[in-house]
């Protein structure tokens, strides 16, 4: 006589074996020959292994797929909007970071369609000479090609697309501004280029936060914040000693111009006569020839976070964390002046009155004290 059994029936038989009975003693017990319980336990093992197998392709796909949310996580913590603002408000927040992330991870970002942004970006040009704009429209077309093909197509493909769409450009053009840009093909030398790109941009810190005296490493970000419909860029630079702000500047452009004069500020300021690392992220303001420079002659070593690893530069997100929702976020400010003094007396706060969990809670001016005083 051949029995039907119920999932339930078969669901708790299963369980009953997973936590150490028999199949014989469970058989005997509930009536179900063992050769159906074998059957059932053979089932199980093959669905576990066809969940456990996944394929290259599809393990690709997630990787790509976790890749591209971490990407918009990091956006979202930088813009000072969201998708549910005005369209021209989403177009500045997304122009500032247009440098540091694709435009397809900006635009899905804040909801707002490629050729619209793409369109933004080519009225608002601030450059004069036929050149220079010449060299931006090729940009935002091979931008907007390497998007489309999921940035598969390399200096030779995208050259050929644009031919077929009517510019004029040579290869060699298009593999330069690529490489100004930040753009590589996903392909079989794809490793080499990342290695050689780590090599270029060396970390030396890798999260190695915690140093032996002042002036050893000095770690910098830049943070956008927005009110009145105008962005206003914070240039900070921290000791990584004792996490004090030892020095900052805001503008209105996130420009190489504005980390330059708030690093060679600080550097006046300090005067460091022992080696020192200055550790940032990858911003292009920060990559910039005038920048890089600037720091070789003055013999500080630079120190690039990962690419969008943002634990690398752990201690600079958290200062700012810590400035907008202590301050920038309770405050409805009412002209640019009243900004900047809050941001002024906050950053006094900030080194001279607040207790760092870091600095076993003496503020960080005094952590810097007691370290001349040995």
């Amino acid at each position: 006589m051949n029995l039907k059994h119920t999932e339930s029936e078969k669901t708790s038989t299963i369980a009953r074996y997973h936590t150490g009975e028999t199949v014989a003693a469970i058989s005997s017990d509930t009536g179900i020959p063992r050769s159906t319980i074998y059957d059932w336990l053979k089932d199980e093992k093959s669905k576990d292994t066809v969940k456990k197998t996944v394929s290259i392709n599809g393990y690709r796909l997630l990787e790509n797929k976790v890749s591209r949310l971490q990407g918009i996580i990091e956006i979202l913590k930088r813009v000072e909007c969201s998708a549910k603002d005005p369209l021209d408000v989403r177009l500045s927040a997304l122009e500032a970071l247009q440098s540091q992330y694709s435009v397809r991870m900006l635009c899905e970002t804040l909801d707002v369609p490629r050729g619209t942004f793409y369109n933004h970006i080519l009225r608002n040009k601030r450059t004069h000479t036929w050149y220079a704009e010449r060299r931006e429209e090729l940009r935002l077309e091979i931008q907007r090609i390497y998007d489309d093909s999921n940035q598969i197509f390399g200096a030779g493909k995208i050259c050929a697309v644009m031919r077929e769409n009517g510019i004029r450009v040579s290869e060699k053009m298009v593999s330069e501004l690529m490489r100004d840009m930040g753009l590589t093909s996903i392909r079989q030398d794809a490793k080499d280029m990342y290695d050689k790109e780590q090599r270029r941009y060396k970390n030396h810190l890798n999260q190695q936060f915690t140093v032996n005296r002042p002036n050893e490493v000095w770690v910098s970000d830049v943070t956008c914040f927005r009110f009145n419909n105008k962005n206003y860029f914070i240039c900070a630079i921290l000791d990584l000693y004792s996490r004090m702000v030892v020095g900052y500047r805001i503008g209105k452009v996130n420009s190489t111009q504005l980390v330059r004069s708030t690093f060679q500020s600080v550097y006046d300021s300090r005067k460091p006569v022992e080696p020192l690392i200055f550790h940032t992220d990858r911003g292009s303001n920060y990559r910039s020839r005038t920048f890089c420079k600037l720091l070789n002659t003055l013999g500080v070593t630079q120190s690039f976070s990962r690419a969008h690893i943002p634990y690398d530069n752990s201690v600079m997100e958290s200062f700012f964390a810590s400035l907008k929702r202590e301050e920038l976020y309770r405050t409805k400010y009412r002209s640019e002046g009243e900004f900047r003094t809050v941001v002024d007396k906050y950053i006094t706060f900030y080194n001279e009155q607040r207790p760092h969990a870091k600095n076993a809670y003496r503020t960080p001016f005094k952590k810097e004290l007691d370290s001349y005083s040995k």
